[in-house]
């Protein structure tokens, strides 16, 4: 097999010289393979032996020009290190870039091709950063990444075992009305989430100046273009429009971002939650008492206050459910950002004993998809060598 700088011409000087951003030691030598990524804030990842080479954050590949310099980085990569990739590592999302270039690389290459779910990839990056492969339960709170079934997960409870994974338990499923549209127009998560309580009627007269709004309650009624999401980055959009914190968000997390500033002290709502016999974590008693409170910051403690007590339960419950024992919980997904959830929850699962596995060098979002794509499949393709 020809060298890959020599089948595919790479433009070293639009990658930079800057490429690899981050080195990391793994417990142990696994075949060579890479991973391309996520769809936003995309890194490559190329595990060889016991090292993992992750390059710095290309950004969102959403434009030709961004999804080009996507592909020269992944390429350069490969011909830096000198390693002919057996497998070449996705995202399950048929649409991403990121997928789409998987089958060119993998042809190229004469690579096998391996789709690693979004959430197992989140967790698994944690485990390589901390050198860890036995089991653990993830925690993989984020916007959305799509699930085995085109599901959009987000709020997920993940048994993790080297490159096997099974979903241990969700959220409880809220309606995204219009979609994508939801993930910025924060109020239509809201108004999912007086839906979800029986109080949809309630929707025009809290939001009369929104397009819309006085038809969102029928419209979700129909299930006219209301996909389900388990996400937990919806459900802080949701309790943001309940407190009218945003109604339209500007940028990506500002909803959540906004929540979190308005903490003074968290409080917990002892009848907030409920956790299902299939792992299912509903906070609709949640939703409905902040349907109801009128001070937005104290709504925020109450939100965030129960929301870490109601995660901790569900931890602690589901572990003594699994079919092997975990020796850690991880935290990962761009949720994890934030410091009032990760503190709090931290204290409770620290006062069961619990370890907890954290990424402190790549951090809890989207840039360490393409280690955990990596290590997952990895680990995967040495199972069959």
């Amino acid at each position: 097999m020809a060298p890959p700088a020599e089948r595919k011409r790479v433009k070293r000087a639009n990658v930079g010289d800057d490429l690899i951003h981050l080195v990391l030691d793994l417990p142990r030598s696994l075949p060579p393979v890479i991973g391309l990524g996520a769809f936003l804030k995309d890194t490559i990842t190329v595990i060889d032996g016991n090292k993992a080479y992750v390059t710095r954050d290309i950004g969102h590949t959403d434009t030709p020009g961004a999804i080009e310099a996507m592909q020269e980085t992944a390429w350069a990569l490969i011909s830096q290190l000198e390693v002919v990739p057996a497998a070449v590592a996705h995202d399950l999302h048929p649409d991403f870039p990121t997928t789409r270039f998987a089958a060119v690389l993998a042809e190229d290459l004469c690579a096998e091709r391996i789709p690693v779910q979004h959430h197992h990839a989140h967790v698994a990056a944690v485990a390589a950063e901390n050198g860890h492969e036995a089991p653990v339960l993830g925690l993989s709170f984020d916007g959305f990444g799509l699930g085995p079934c085109n599901e959009a997960w987000g709020g997920e409870l993940l048994f993790v075992d080297g490159g096997h994974y099974f979903r241990a338990g969700h959220l409880c499923p809220l309606l995204q009305p219009g979609g994508d549209v939801a993930a910025r127009e924060v109020w239509r998560m809201g108004a999912a989430a007086l839906h979800a309580i029986g109080r949809g009627d309630e929707i025009a007269r809290r939001w009369p100046h929104l397009a819309g709004a006085s038809k969102l309650s029928l419209v979700m009624e129909k299930g006219l273009n209301c996909p389900q999401t388990t996400s937990m980055g919806r459900l802080f959009d949701a309790a943001a429009g309940l407190l009218g914190v945003c109604d339209v968000a500007e940028r990506e997390g500002q909803a959540p971002i906004a929540l979190e500033a308005l903490v003074s002290e968290p409080k917990e709502l002892p009848t907030g939650w409920r956790i299902s016999g299939e792992g299912e974590l509903d906070l609709r008693p949640l939703l409905t008492a902040l349907a109801d409170v009128t001070d937005p910051q104290e709504g925020a403690n109450i939100f965030h206050g129960t929301l870490a007590a109601a995660i901790a339960e569900w931890v602690v419950v589901t572990m003594h459910r699994l079919p092997a024992p975990v020796t850690g919980i991880v935290y990962s997904g761009g949720c994890f950002f934030n410091k009032v959830l990760t503190r709090d929850l931290s204290y409770r699962l620290g006062a069961q004993g619990v370890q907890i596995l954290k990424s402190d060098r790549l951090g809890p979002g989207d840039p360490a998809i393409s280690l955990g794509q990596a290590y997952a499949a990895a680990q995967l393709l040495d199972e069959t060598i």
